[in-house]
């Protein structure tokens, strides 16, 4: 989405609460034909749906409009799906926006993917112990974290934004989120759940994150002393409000969101060992009992679940003590220039007359020189004549989604500025907030960075060539700085002698 971020609540909720996610196209092909199937059950079509929380999400809010006859929220999609009728729930899928999984933006499979590793811990932990409840804590895990779907769809920039600002880099969360949104996150996914009309226990876990932390603190410091459950259960019986609230059921789903949101940054860090004593407490199990349910879930959920190029916290039990999806998300060394390779394809660009024999060559050979000066991901646009599509030319270090890049400037102040004259914007941490709402979604996606040159390259005093590099995320050195000033002046005199090359 190319527009300016919201900043208020109230613009924030006006974005968000219709806004239709995407369904993978095999998914939504197969939900349709259930749904038009007479001898299909409705549990059955339940069942197909949840491969898709994105399509549980819309029939919920579906079933639960404000307005309705009914006013009690359904607690599960069952109930939502009788409520509608087969017939709206198709009429409804129909709309849904349906694309191939590889075009989904990749934040948003992968917190998909942690809502439904949260489904199968809150299944594996709670559900057998709370049978007659199973549905209410299937559905509500799987809902819970619904409105960092629709963030996410809007922005999936903003995923990769917070880990590397308060995973990595440990800023506070509620400034990080002050900064990228303009409000704190827990109080719009507040807001969206109270809106949508979500199962009341969806509502109940924000609302005591938003406004009743006492509750969850107290809660915690009893849980620290998991070596000593009978003194836990004297400070549990000496104060009965927290007892009472420990022990509702709706907590299950507020838990095992808790485990998977950790485990995902990192199953041995602090975070994850406080949900973690917390659940035990829940339960009376004790830390290391809870441990070995916690690891066996994970497996379970990465055996059914586990996505190419999606990072599932099961993949680190596999891996030595303390590593952790924080390892992942750090940004690789910057690639050192190879200072003899980089002056060579400096003089192939340099060379006159031109000796390539077309811009195919030319782009290879300036896309070359951007790594060797340093650059560990670059991206080529070429522009049409009449500026009125950018096609990628080349790219390296980044995802196959930039091969078949295609984009509109029309929808991008800073695409349209730049391909006005010959310009260079240095993006940085000072005024990343300013120029990343004005860049298109796709471009942010395949440079999820703080630290990015943006050149464009004119020919004749016509702009035909935009050019993105980086060095992985991380700072880029005033010598490379240099290096790639001086490789933008050779691809531009290579341009120039392209153009009037003998025919």
């Amino acid at each position: 989405m190319n527009l300016p971020r919201p900043r208020t609540l109230d613009a924030w909720l006006k974005l968000l609460e219709g806004l239709q996610l995407p369904v993978a196209s095999e998914t939504h092909l197969q939900v349709c034909r259930a749904l038009g199937d007479s001898r299909r059950s409705i549990r059955e079509i339940a069942g197909m749906m949840q491969a898709s929380p994105a399509l549980v999400l819309a029939v919920m809010r579906e079933a639960n409009r404000k307005g309705s006859v009914l006013s009690e929220p359904a607690e599960s999609l069952e109930s939502a799906l009788n409520r509608l009728g087969l017939q709206r729930a198709t009429a409804l899928l129909e709309r849904q926006p349906s694309l191939p999984e590889s075009e989904i933006a990749p934040a948003l499979r992968q917190v998909l993917l942690i809502s439904q590793h949260a489904t199968q811990q809150a299944n594996g932990l709670f559900s057998g112990r709370l049978a007659r409840l199973w549905q209410e804590i299937h559905w509500g895990s799987l809902l819970f974290l619904a409105p960092l779907w629709s963030l996410l769809a809007a922005y999936p920039e903003l995923l990769e934004a917070w880990e590397q600002r308060v995973l990595i880099k440990g800023e506070p969360a509620i400034r990080v989120e002050r900064e990228l949104l303009g409000v704190p996150l827990l109080k719009l996914c507040l807001a969206l759940v109270e809106r949508w009309n979500l199962p009341e226990w969806i509502i109940e876990g924000y609302r005591l994150l938003v406004a009743d932390r006492r509750l969850l603190v107290k809660a915690l410091h009893i849980a620290r002393n998991n070596d000593h459950p009978l003194q836990q259960q004297q400070c549990l019986d000496d104060d009965s409000h927290l007892r009472r609230w420990l022990t509702h059921p709706g907590n299950s789903i507020l838990l095992a969101n808790g485990l998977a949101l950790s485990a995902h940054a990192s199953w041995s860090g602090p975070h994850s060992l406080r949900w973690q004593r917390l659940a035990g407490l829940y339960l009376q199990v004790p830390l290391d009992g809870l441990q070995q349910l916690v690891h066996q879930q994970a497996v379970s959920s990465a055996q059914s679940l586990a996505e190419h190029g999606l990072w599932h916290p099961a993949e680190a039990l596999l891996w030595p003590t303390g590593s952790s999806h924080l390892r992942a998300l750090q940004p690789p060394a910057a690639k050192p220039a190879n200072v003899s390779q980089w002056r060579q394809l400096c003089g192939q660009l340099l060379a006159q007359p031109s000796t390539f024999s077309n811009i195919l060559q030319l782009s290879t050979t300036a896309c070359a020189a951007l790594q060797a000066c340093g650059m560990q991901r670059v991206l080529i646009l070429l522009a049409d004549r009449q500026h009125t599509r950018l096609l990628a030319q080349q790219s390296a270090g980044l995802s196959k989604a930039a091969s078949g890049l295609s984009l509109d400037p029309q929808n991008s102040q800073v695409l349209r500025r730049l391909l006005q004259a010959p310009a260079q914007l240095r993006l940085t941490p000072a005024n990343i907030a300013q120029f990343s709402a004005l860049l298109p979604g796709a471009l942010k996606g395949l440079f999820p960075s703080e630290h990015l040159l943006i050149r464009s390259l004119a020919n004749n005093g016509r702009v035909v060539m935009l050019l993105f590099a980086d060095q992985g995320g991380t700072p880029i050195a005033e010598p490379t700085l240099q290096a790639v000033g001086k490789t933008m002046q050779c691809i531009e005199r290579a341009l120039d002698s392209f153009a009037h090359r003998a025919r």
